[in-house]
């Protein structure tokens, strides 16, 4: 399995408590970029003022810490394009009722 998808699989643990899944599968995460010192995540919120913001971009480090002790972790939240409900995985739609 290749870094970025390994890393993807990992962020999979990370859980929008508010919604109750994944952050990947509700199309959060934008972008992954690999340099060799650091994994830089561009990622979004389901809304600008999401009060789990810390938490949610917290576990995000912490992932990628835990997997990759060795690199940086940065998270940049990216708010253009604005997340939708269509940027979710059909896994997700199904599991929340769209």
């Amino acid at each position: 399995m290749e870094a970025k998808q390994k890393i993807f699989e990992s962020l999979k643990t990370v859980i929008d408590p508010e919604i109750g899944m994944n952050i990947v599968d509700l199309g959060l995460v934008y972008d992954l970029i690999l340099t060799d010192n650091s994994i830089i995540v561009n990622m979004t919120l389901t809304t600008p003022g999401c009060p789990m913001h810390n938490s949610i971009t917290s576990w995000v480090e912490n992932v990628i810490q835990y997997q990759y002790p060795d690199k940086q972790a940065v998270i940049n939240l990216i708010w253009e394009p604005r997340w939708s409900p269509d940027k979710m995985s059909d896994y997700a739609k199904e599991q929340l009722g769209f």
